[in-house]
């Protein structure tokens, strides 16, 4: 149901929505101004603009693959999650400086674990928010769509993986600071993350973030390949008896779906200063689902639309 029927496809439709994103990129400077400026934007709300553009771009990332491929995942918190937590361990690094990170020595640890090699480096951690939602996403949905698991069931066991990761984060036997997970933060790239420029610059890139997935989505549903992905939604059985092997576009679709939310994941962190394996919940995956019915599956507008009304009310 499209609760806000929102398209992309009328010319003063694309206006409104090059004016909105213009608006988002605009707004965190007037936090730059001097406080007792009557057009000051406090670093509250400068937080708030850029959580909730984070979180609709998981929106999108979820649109793509249900609004677009037909496959309902109910467990893209995982990959929002993944995201966050490799970014996070590059902030851990830097905030401990040449020890371990904090919950590590209260744990008692002597060695940081092999698995956070090279995430003192911002280079390998960007990489790492990249590939390891697109990795964990590649293996998942091969198997999966190699099944020919479909609807309900797909929608089940997605469900079932995120709830599974989320136990796993919360023993502190895994290295990624248990119930706690990740806090604290004091700078990224040597720059204090309460600074109001820092502020500003963490929104903006969240907003050019959002922007260039919506751009890069667009285009690329307005090829052959999005008109197949629509196909496999209508009609899968019938698109592989015309010769096409759809597994290979579910899976692309799939695991692009999965970085985007990874992206979204890393941006969201040094933003509210915290992750943990809450973000993994079942019920945060399911309101992904909740803003993309919202504003209109298949739309991808209608996604963004749909997260930013939910999460601003």
């Amino acid at each position: 149901m499209k609760l806000l029927n929102v398209s992309s496809n009328k010319p003063y439709q694309s206006v409104i929505i090059a004016l909105c994103f213009l608006l988002a990129l605009l707004l965190p400077w007037l936090h730059l101004l001097p406080s007792d400026s009557p057009f000051y934007l406090s670093a509250y709300w400068v937080t708030l603009i850029g959580k909730i553009m984070a979180l609709a771009m998981v929106a999108l990332a979820l649109d793509l693959v249900w609004g677009y491929a037909g496959i309902l995942s109910l467990g893209h918190g995982l990959y929002f999650a993944r995201g966050g937590y490799a970014f996070g361990m590059y902030l851990m690094r830097e905030k401990a400086g040449d020890g371990l990170p904090d919950f590590m020595r209260f744990l008692s640890w002597t060695e940081i674990p092999w698995y956070w090699a090279g995430t003192q480096h911002f280079w390998w951690a960007v990489a790492l928010v990249v590939l390891v939602p697109a990795v964990v996403a590649f293996v998942f949905g091969f198997f999966a769509f190699r099944s020919k698991i479909k609807g309900v069931y797909f929608s089940i066991i997605t469900q079932a993986m995120v709830y599974a990761a989320a136990l796993l984060f919360f023993r502190n036997e895994t290295g990624f600071g248990g119930n706690s997970g990740f806090s604290g933060f004091p700078t990224l790239l040597g720059w204090s993350l309460t600074a109001p420029l820092s502020r500003t610059l963490l929104c903006c890139t969240t907003a050019l973030s959002l922007l260039a997935a919506y751009l890069g989505l667009r285009y690329l549903m307005n090829q052959p390949y999005g008109r197949v992905l629509g196909a496999v939604r209508d009609s899968e059985n019938r698109l592989q008896f015309l010769g096409y092997r759809t597994l290979w576009y579910k899976l692309s679709a799939w695991t692009l779906s999965a970085v985007i939310a990874g992206i979204a994941g890393a941006l969201y962190v040094p933003q509210v200063g915290i992750i943990n394996p809450s973000e993994m919940n079942p019920v945060n995956s399911i309101e992904m689902a909740v803003w993309v019915a919202a504003g209109g599956r298949g739309t991808l507008i209608g996604a963004i639309v749909g997260a930013v009304s939910v999460n601003g009310i």
